[in-house]
């Protein structure tokens, strides 16, 4: 195998990462992995700040990693398939599974079990960002679990994408938030997110490149725990896709999901943040009509809910 290449340059003004993106032609989200994991030297010294602010003339060295594997193994998963034709399959992801693989992420994701039941769309291998998305339209986070679709051809992708896109889709989440927050009615958030400037692994209301984002909160049911800590169940309704949007925006009203290590705390109630994809509506993508898919609400959830002291309001209990 070949070595892969130390990349240099003499820097120009400007961030870290703006300016090697810039010299080496690779993309800044790529870029940014490099400097994060020590790979980036700036006049002989290591730096990890992608902010870090260059004068110009340093001399900036990159030691590239060896490119991530170009094929992706199928695995015997058992999925728990809410609905399959030709076109889709609608998955009721577990808590836990990757949705694609990445870096450093080849096994064990949602992709690895699809390929082993089917054919995906696009598996030329991995995009510039150093991942591998066939039949992927949207993601779910590796923590929440829920109803995600994948598509089987490329044309079924391009228009179950632009449903996404054009906003022809309604999902609806339920979380438990955690702390100030106590609404008794709906609440509509409308507050931009972008990439924290210091914490890179964290988005935040404003933040770097902000784009708008608007999120539906409606309370179903509240409990104070012992602490005097006021919990509220959510279900929440982006209606635009941001990274971590129902987490970021709970977080700004001071009520991070309870468990979410990253924008708030562990729980001993629940080992995972406490959020999950519950309905899709979503067209389909060669009739048009729209398909109602809905992910039985996970135990753990349900049972961290009642173990601090809740009970279940009917929406989720029925008639």
């Amino acid at each position: 195998m070949t070595t892969p290449p130390s990349l240099h340059y003499s820097a120009t003004a400007g961030r870290l990462d703006s300016v090697l993106s810039e010299l080496s032609g690779v993309s800044r989200s790529q870029v940014s992995q490099w400097i994060e994991a020590g790979r980036v030297t700036v006049s002989g010294v290591s730096v990890k700040r992608t902010s870090h602010k260059l004068r110009g003339g340093e001399a900036l060295e990159a030691d590239v990693p060896p490119p991530a594997p170009s094929h992706v193994e199928p695995e015997d998963v058992s999925l728990d398939v809410l609905y399959e034709d030709d076109a889709l399959i609608a998955i009721n992801k577990p808590p836990g599974m990757t949705t694609h693989p990445a870096p450093g992420v080849l096994s064990g994701t949602l992709v690895n079990a699809l390929l082993g039941r089917m054919t995906l769309p696009a598996q030329e291998g991995f995009n510039e960002e150093g991942s591998f998305r066939p039949g992927i339209v949207h993601r779910l986070d590796k923590e929440t679990s829920g109803v995600i679709v994948v598509a089987k051809t490329v044309e079924d992708h391009a228009r179950l994408a632009e449903a996404f896109r054009d906003r022809e889709t309604r999902k609806t989440y339920l979380a438990i938030a955690i702390g100030q927050w106590k609404a008794d009615r709906p609440l509509h958030v409308d507050a931009p997110i972008g990439r924290h400037p210091v914490a890179r692994q964290r988005m935040t209301v404003g933040g770097t490149s902000y784009k708008e984002a608007q999120t539906l909160l409606t309370p179903l049911a509240h409990l104070t725990n012992p602490h005097g800590q006021v919990l509220t169940l959510v279900q929440a309704e982006p209606r635009t896709g941001r990274t971590h949007q129902i987490r970021v925006h709970l977080t700004h009203l001071g009520s991070p999901i309870l468990g979410d290590t990253v924008y708030g705390r562990s729980s001993e109630a629940i080992g995972r943040h406490a959020l999950h994809a519950w309905k899709l509506d979503v067209p389909h993508p060669r009739t048009g009509e729209t398909l109602k898919l809905e992910a039985a609400l996970p135990d753990d959830l349900l049972n961290a809910w009642i173990a601090l002291g809740g009970s279940l309001p009917p929406v989720l209990t029925g008639p």
